[in-house]
């Protein structure tokens, strides 16, 4: 039989489970979209994907920079004795004439004078200088910024392939946090009719109204209930510590809650647009680099182009003056007319690699669009499977309604209302576990057509 606080409890339960069905959707997701803006923020991968994304930006810049005029400054000294001379026979070709001259003279104003061994190799000799060069006509160059400037694009692409699969792990995480917390509350609140029961039934029996048996058997309802609590405790707490894992905080920090009773919208249930795929578009600027690499390749077809200004200073002795000072302007082309196939095998390579990405794009876009439609396949599955299990939980609600009413009139034993009681709870969990697969397969979708707008 149960009493007015047996009636009571049963109100009170009904009014937990179902109080939130009362209230929208409005705010359902606020806690959840905070938590995402912490983990993209906080995320150690995301982190060093930006710091690779930083690198290929120096990388562009110094690809730019070589396009400027480049000045550098450079000297040697040269101290020599020894090696190669040039023998200047003077005194052979000037004593001769000497002697004649200090004759006519009558003078000595005319020495005798030494043939010369001059050293080929300078000795105390410096040149200084500072060479400004500057590129006119270099195909490499320009190739090489295009193809740094397509390595930006894909490294902003890696990184929000990385933001796009986190969001996906965060929001699966949180909804299986709230799936397990939701079961421990039901359980909480299931043990709270059991113990009266229990408590009821010892009264019973106390009096000689009822058998053993109901005594018996609501003890041993009330120990399953307690160890179901302890095992979706401990599954809460897997689901906490691997939530906060992604948010890179500690893993014992709490988790706010949303208050999530509705399920999602269908609409995008027939949206079979993959287009916004970070992998699609990977391989597209792939490509495009590919072809950058193919022109790179063709490029020894252009000539290259130089100017190159030295102004500096040479001299022995480390004299500087007006004589010792110079400037060498100077035009350079430079034109590969031959290299016994190497470009065109270098070509060939590059347009095996283009085939090969063609490929490969038409192979992943036909894979993503698969995965969609098996996503969207469980999304409907699991709507269907959530619709099924409101409506078990309201004919198990009904159902436990009547078997109390016959109980409470001695109509009924107690096995029965402890049956009804059990399909009951096993409606509540059934429909919270579909409530939230049905979320999770909301955001499998999400993550499969690229829908999910990530700041």
């Amino acid at each position: 039989m149960i009493n007015k606080n047996q009636k009571k409890l049963f109100l009170c339960y009904c009014l937990i489970i179902f109080s939130t069905f009362l209230t929208g959707n409005f705010k359902a997701q606020n806690r959840l979209d905070h938590y995402i803006q912490e983990g993209l923020e906080s995320n150690q991968s995301i982190k060093q994907q930006s710091f690779i994304l930083e690198k290929s930006i120096y990388a562009l810049g110094e690809a730019k920079s070589m396009f400027l005029p480049n000045i550098a400054f450079s000297t040697t000294y040269t101290k020599a004795d020894g090696g190669r001379t040039i023998d200047f026979p003077t005194g052979d070709l000037l004593n001769g004439v000497y002697s004649t001259l200090n004759q006519l003279t009558g003078s000595s104003s005319f020495p005798q004078l030494q043939n010369q061994s001059i050293l080929l190799n300078p000795d105390n000799f410096y040149d200084a200088k500072f060479r400004i060069s500057q590129p006119i006509l270099n195909a490499e160059l320009g190739y090489n910024r295009k193809i740094k400037s397509k390595q930006i694009d894909l490294q902003k692409t890696e990184i929000l392939l990385y933001k796009r699969e986190l969001v996906k792990e965060i929001k699966t995480a949180y909804y299986n946090y709230l799936k397990a917390t939701n079961a421990t509350k039901i359980y909480q609140s299931y043990l709270q009719l059991v113990s009266e029961g229990e408590r009821v039934n010892k009264s019973l029996f106390d009096n000689g109204k009822i058998n053993r048996t109901a005594v018996i058997r609501s003890q041993n309802e009330v120990s399953k209930i307690n160890a179901a609590i302890v095992a979706s405790q401990k599954t809460e707490e897997s689901a906490q510590y691997y939530f906060n894992f992604l948010l890179n905080r500690p893993l014992n920090d709490s988790i706010l809650i949303d208050d999530i009773t509705e399920l999602p919208e269908e609409s995008r249930l027939s949206n079979d647009n993959i287009g916004n795929r970070e992998e699609l578009s990977k391989l597209k600027i792939a490509t495009n680099i590919n072809n950058d690499l193919t022109g790179l390749a063709k490029s020894y077809l252009i000539p290259k182009i130089g100017a190159s200004l030295d102004l500096g200073s040479q001299a022995f002795d480390w004299k500087f003056n007006q004589k010792s000072r110079y400037y060498l302007l100077g035009i350079s082309l430079e034109w590969n007319l031959f290299a016994f196939g190497k470009n065109t095998y270098r070509i060939k390579q590059t347009i095996a690699e283009q085939n090969a990405i063609t490929s490969q794009r038409d192979y992943v876009q036909q894979q993503l669009l698969t995965e969609l439609k098996v996503k969207q396949d469980n999304m409907e599955s699991a709507i269907a499977q959530y619709k099924a299990a409101q409506s078990q939980l309201r004919t198990s609600q009904t159902y436990y309604s009547d078997m109390s009413k016959l109980y409470k009139e001695g109509m009924t034993i107690y096995i029965e209302l402890l049956d009804a009681q059990n399909q009951w709870i096993d409606a509540q969990l059934k429909s919270n576990i579909t409530l939230f697969d049905t979320w999770i397969a909301y955001t499998a979708i999400e993550r499969a057509n690229a829908s999910f707008n990530i700041q």
